[in-house]
């Protein structure tokens, strides 16, 4: 298992992955959101972005995997109708 990231390699990280690392809304600050969302949420978040990522990455998988079937299937058809 992977080692789970805190502080400033935790926020590297999230950077990296275009997660937003600013906390939750407030309503009475000036600049309306906290410095920073807490380690735990971040955590969430980052791990959130790489199982996107991962999953994004599936459909290729998925599409060679489906290309190779439909090969073998005409490789499979053209033996039969050879031997006709």
């Amino acid at each position: 298992m992977k080692k789970i990231l805190e502080g400033d390699e935790l926020e590297q990280r999230a950077r990296e992955l275009g997660v937003d690392i600013q906390g939750d809304l407030i309503t009475h600050s000036s600049s309306g959101r906290h410095n920073r969302a807490s380690d735990y949420e971040l955590q969430r978040r980052v791990i959130e972005a790489e199982r996107s990522i991962r999953e994004s990455r599936l459909w290729k998988v998925a599409l060679i995997s489906a290309i190779a079937s439909m090969a073998s299937a005409l490789v499979a058809l053209l033996a039969v109708l050879k031997k006709m």
